[in-house]
């Protein structure tokens, strides 16, 4: 089985067709990822192609230097940051007309689709914890990356990324008594 690096070698010497072995390589863990970013199926699915076609338009930019999954997940981070902060303007944007005198809607499409179903709670508590906590998380459990890959992918240490997600866990526990109604 050839490495990923190989592959990308291939990608670059013009075999593009080799791309799709990576596709398949790393399609599963990006998706699970996505959808811990969004409560849209529609939504995860389109960061994930956008992952694999900047990947693909950046194949000349690829360094074998690195590990191709470290790059990926880099892109995956990078887009998903861009992606999320996108869907918190067009909410602002849906609150803000709910907002308007001459309608009233009792919520937001937002705030009814995270009250009716129990999955995207995780979701919203991503959503409360610090950025770098939550992506952290999102690399660890949804990505299923090792914390050496999480540390590259973030730019931190291993201890950092170990402690970013610890600290993630210890504060999305904290929402979780919080909504349970323990103190």
């Amino acid at each position: 089985m050839q490495s990923d690096s190989d592959i990308m070698l291939l990608v670059q010497a013009g075999e593009i067709s080799q791309f799709e072995e990576l596709v398949a390589r790393y399609r599963d863990r990006l998706l699970r990822f996505a959808r811990s970013r969004s409560p849209h199926e529609a939504a995860a699915e389109d960061l994930v192609q956008d992952v694999f076609l900047a990947a693909f338009q950046g194949r000349h930019s690829y360094s074998v230097e690195f590990a191709f999954s470290t790059w990926v997940w880099t892109i995956a981070l990078n887009l998903s940051r861009k992606q999320y902060r996108q869907r918190q303007r067009e909410a602002q944007k849906v609150e803000d007309f709910a907002r308007l005198p001459r309608h009233t809607l009792a919520e937001s499409p937002l705030q009814t689709l995270t009250r009716t179903h129990q999955a995207n709670l995780v979701h919203v508590w991503l959503n409360q914890i610090p950025e770098q906590q939550a992506d952290a998380i999102r690399l660890r459990f949804f990505g299923e990356l090792s914390f050496d890959d999480i540390a590259l992918a973030m730019g931190s240490s291993v201890s950092g990324a170990k402690r970013r997600v610890k600290n993630g866990l210890l504060k999305l526990a904290e929402l979780h008594r919080l909504s349970s109604g323990e103190w």
